[in-house]
Formats: C-alpha cells, sequence, structure tokens
C-alpha cells in the first residue's frame, strides 16, 4: 500500500476539526500507511500567494513538499486549494530546472532541497485510483440512503492538463464514490459552478461571493437533497457559514455541509457527532436525527 502524508491545511484543524477526525478514521479503516505531515505551513492559499508574488509561492509550497520528500511519501490533501497549490507548484518545478534552481536557493537558507521525487495526491482521487470503488463497498457496515448534491469544486478538476481525473466538464468520480455509500448523486442546474470563495473573492468581495453562493445553494435546494457533499473545506465553509449568512438576510435553506471523509466515515459505522457534522456553523441537528443520531 502506498505510504501518505496527511496534509491538513489551516482550516480544517482550526474550523473544522471533524473533517480532520473523519479522514483519520477512514484511512486506517481502509488500511492505508498514513502519518500527519508534521511541520507543515499554509499551502499556501493559491488564489492570494500565487497571485501576487510566484517565487514567494513556490519557496512557500516546496518547503511543504519537502517535509513530505524527507520520508518518502506521497502528500494527501483533503482541500481543493490545498491540492490546488501544492500539485501545481509540484508539477512546475518539476518540468523547470531554472525555477526548480532558484526555489532551491531560497530553500537551502532554512537547509531544505526540493528534488522532485513524490507527488501530491488529491483525496477524491486517490481513493478513486489506489483503493477503488468496489473495495470501499465492501468496507461499508451502514448503507446511507442519502439523497446528495455532489460539489466538485474548482481546484480538483482544473488545470484539466495536470488533473488525473477522467472528464473536467462531466466527471463522475466523486459521484461514483458518493453511491458506493449507498446514495444517490442527484444531478443539478451549474453543478460545475464555483461556491464562490475561490479566487480571493470570499476576502475581497464578500457579497458578490455570497451572491454566487445563493445561486448555487438554490439550484441544490430545487434539486431536494438531503445534503451537499464536497470535498474542499473552504467549499465547505462557504457553504455552511454562508447558509448563516444568508439566513440573516432572510434567505433560509437548511442544507448540511459533509466532506467526504465524513460521509465515509459514517458509512463506516460512525454517528454524525463522532465525525463533527454538529460542529458544522449551521444547525444540523436536523440531519443528524436523519442518520438516527440525536445531538447532545
Amino acid at each position: 500500500m502506498m505510504r501518505i502524508s496527511l496534509f491538513l491545511g489551516c482550516l480544517v484543524p482550526n474550523r473544522y476539526p471533524g473533517i480532520e477526525k473523519a479522514t483519520g478514521i477512514c484511512l486506517e479503516t481502509l488500511g492505508i500507511d498514513w502519518k500527519e505531515l508534521e511541520g507543515a505551513s499554509c499551502c499556501p492559499a493559491p488564489g492570494v500567494f500565487r497571485s501576487f508574488d510566484e517565487p514567494t509561492w513556490l519557496a512557500l509550497a516546496s518547503r511543504n513538499i519537502t517535509l513530505s520528500e524527507k520520508d518518502e511519501r506521497d502528500v494527501l490533501t483533503i482541500c481543493n486549494g490545498c491540492y490546488g497549490s501544492l500539485a501545481d507548484a509540484n508539477l512546475k518545478l518539476k518540468n523547470n530546472p531554472a525555477l526548480k534552481e532558484q526555489t532551491n536557493s531560497h530553500l537551502s537558507q532554512i537547509g531544505h532541497h526540493f528534488d522532485g521525487t513524490i507527488d501530491v495526491r488529491h483525496i477524491i482521487e486517490f481513493l478513486y485510483s489506489e483503493i477503488g470503488v468496489q473495495k470501499i463497498k465492501e468496507k461499508i457496515v451502514r448503507p446511507l440512503d442519502l439523497k446528495v448534491a455532489v460539489h466538485y469544486g474548482c481546484h480538483m478538476l482544473k488545470p484539466s492538463s495536470s488533473r488525473a481525473t477522467a472528464s473536467v466538464e462531466r466527471p463522475s468520480v466523486f459521484d461514483e464514490l458518493v453511491e458506493a455509500l449507498g446514495c444517490t448523486s442527484v444531478d443539478y442546474p451549474d453543478k460545475m459552478e464555483c461556491c464562490g470563495a475561490g479566487g480571493g473573492v470570499r476576502s475581497a468581495l464578500g457579497e458578490t461571493a455570497l451572491a454566487i453562493t445563493e445561486h448555487k445553494l438554490g439550484k441544490i435546494e430545487e434539486a431536494g437533497v438531503d445534503c451537499i457533499v464536497e470535498a474542499c473545506p473552504f467549499c465547505h465553509m462557504q457553504f455552511d457559514a454562508g447558509q448563516v449568512s444568508l439566513a440573516g438576510k432572510g434567505r433560509e435553506f437548511g442544507i448540511p455541509v459533509i466532506h467526504y471523509s465524513q460521509l465515509l466515515a459514517l458509512s463506516l459505522g460512525y454517528s454524525a457527532e463522532d465525525v463533527g457534522i454538529n460542529l458544522n456553523e449551521m444547525d444540523c441537528s436536523d440531519f443528524c436525527n436523519l442518520l438516527g443520531n440525536k445531538k447532545d
């Protein structure tokens, strides 16, 4: 089995620790040789650092990669943004000797060196490619029977030239992993639309980000699903906290937001509280009850 370092990023430990716990549960249950990437910093955020200063972005991203290179493990991310930053930096440095030399001149000042010996993986791509839908089905002890709106997010699929998924416009890998848990992936208009937060929009243009979120939530609401499932804590926060903000403006949705690690852990027999679904900013008590678990 492949050896991996789990890169948690910033949002999961600070805002959604249930996703961290759920991911550990899933990796252990699936028999994956993993450990947390100790000493890691922010990825850094691709929509901010890469846009303003590429050498700084490459130095910070490659430092994280070198930590995993020393342990001879691929990096596993559970966030689209972290994946976009680390995977793109890794590929750029592997394919450009001049940039690699320039970046290593910065890294040498802190005793690090980028070799280009490992890959950066996204948890959806990793589970689909390395574990497989059938093996995941065989691990399920509680089929969930939920109607789910799958949200891919942007960095998981693009740029298409460097992503392992088969299709950018009509992907199916995430839907297949969701349906492996007994759920139904419900199609809906504008499924491939951004959550609204990416590219620094949430930070710079909060009302614009919220308007995009409201549009997408409206399409998901019309689809009549039990929950949204994503694989990115930044999208998770935008849909979760965004619904709280929209409720304050009189627009109620009440659609629970679940990371795929949490959904998988639920199907492995863990409760909603075990994987922190009750720690979302919006009230998920109805969803917890739907799963047969009551909040404390």
